[in-house]
């Protein structure tokens, strides 16, 4: 029964003090609900980056030639360094190396089919590449390994050329004319890096034979077996260093040959949104703190306003532990059910936008061939999060009104039946 009288003291209390009672409340959900919006918002932005990088393998490398720019052994900067296939060889067997691929750079690239043409982009390759550059294979197959063998005619016609070439109609088996020169059409694919699917994969060694190549290659995409980016970097020293020696360059000559490391660029960047969430955390729960000082500072005010009654209480043989008890529940209850308000509707925003985000992203992706674009995914709240959210609440509403309450046990009943 004390219990029962006790609670409707404090719905009392509150009921007779509405706009304070409000204002305290708004102040802890406030917080609570910007600090699900913070981390709502940083989840969605680093979930956006990552999908962009792993479009592509996120261990990937890409080399390229280019000419000295540093005198090496009494030769003078300047020299043009010219890769071969021999060089495919001595990359894809250095340690570290998983999958690798050469590319011989071909000019022009008109492609025409029965009365449609267009200009597009023809990639010679290896088979690896499908991997390295994460290419999603629509209909058909790949170039492979017979195809590089025997210097096949293949080729693979990303989405948007098949579009444009063929409206819809069987394509596989089919021959396009490249620069003029027929060439089998052996698949579809959609390219793992973008939106657009506007390359056309053939065999490296068919576009050396066919348009006048030799045994030139111009760049190399390969994919590491690293977990961090000084295994990466070593890799790639290996790398640099194993052809520098080959054609007498400073390993350490970037115009000689050119490099991308994307793993080094993914895990920067996965550092770098580690900092921003742990920033986001910072002011979270630096905003829910005020709240919850502002709930101590009124359960002070409180305190002052019934002194008078505590004496009294005191007087009449409550303990100091009841008075405690009291001031305890008061706070814990307007900090708890305030911060459930604030932690419903910052939740439920987060939802909200995530459907609306995904929508979106449908839309874009039915647009472009599968691939939607965004730099914003799943701007939403783990449950594991929002539960330590609420547990820490509970913990703070009682910090909160534990100081007043300490202060309303120590007052002495005679001087509480003196206060005016």
């Amino acid at each position: 029964m004390f219990d029962i009288d006790k609670w409707q003291e404090i719905l009392a209390t509150i009921k007779k003090n509405k706009m304070r009672t409000f204002l305290t409340g708004f102040s802890v959900a406030w917080g609570i609900f910007m600090l699900m919006i913070l981390l709502g918002s940083g989840n969605g932005l680093s979930n956006g980056v990552s999908e962009n990088f792993t479009r592509d393998a996120i261990n990937a490398m890409w080399l390229w030639s280019g000419k000295t720019s540093i005198p090496y052994q009494g030769m003078k900067e300047g020299r043009e360094i010219k890769l071969t296939n021999s060089d495919y060889d001595l990359i894809k067997d250095i340690e570290g190396i998983d999958k690798a691929s050469g590319s011989y750079y071909i000019r022009g690239n008109m492609f025409s089919y029965g009365n449609e043409y267009g200009s597009y982009t023809a990639v010679t390759c290896h088979p690896d590449l499908k991997d390295v550059e994460s290419i999603d294979i629509v209909e058909g197959r790949f170039v492979n390994e017979i195809d590089i063998k025997q210097a096949r005619k293949s080729v693979v016609l990303g989405k948007d050329i098949y579009d444009a070439l063929f409206k819809g109609e069987n394509a596989i088996g089919e021959y396009v004319r490249i620069n003029n020169i027929p060439f089998k059409v052996v698949g579809i694919c959609k390219e793992g890096g973008g939106t657009r699917h506007r390359n056309a994969y053939l065999p490296v060694t068919t576009g050396q034979k066919v348009f006048n190549g030799s045994n030139r290659l111009h760049n190399f995409a390969v994919t590491v077996n690293a977990q961090s980016i000084e295994e990466s970097q070593a890799i790639e020293t290996a790398v640099r260093e194993a052809v520098a020696k080959k054609y007498k360059f400073d390993s350490k000559d970037e115009s000689a040959l050119g490099s991308y490391n994307k793993l080094e660029d993914v895990l920067q960047t996965m550092r770098i949104f580690q900092a921003i969430k742990i920033f986001i955390w910072i002011i979270g729960i630096g905003t829910l703190i005020a709240g919850v000082v502002g709930v101590s500072n009124i359960m002070l005010i409180v305190v002052k306003e019934r002194t008078k009654e505590i004496g009294i209480r005191k007087a009449i043989g409550a303990s100091p532990s009841s008075v405690i008890g009291l001031i305890l529940l008061e706070s814990v209850l307007i900090t708890t059910i305030a911060g459930y308000i604030g932690l419903v509707l910052g939740t439920g925003l987060m939802e909200g936008l995530n459907f609306i985000v995904e929508q979106q992203y449908a839309a874009s992706a039915a647009t472009n061939g599968g691939n939607g674009e965004t730099i914003f995914r799943n701007p939403t709240v783990d449950l594991n999060v929002a539960i330590m959210a609420t547990a820490l609440l509970v913990v703070a509403g009682t910090i909160a009104g534990y100081i007043p309450a300490k202060r309303a046990a120590s007052i002495k009943p005679i001087e509480a039946l003196r206060d005016e």
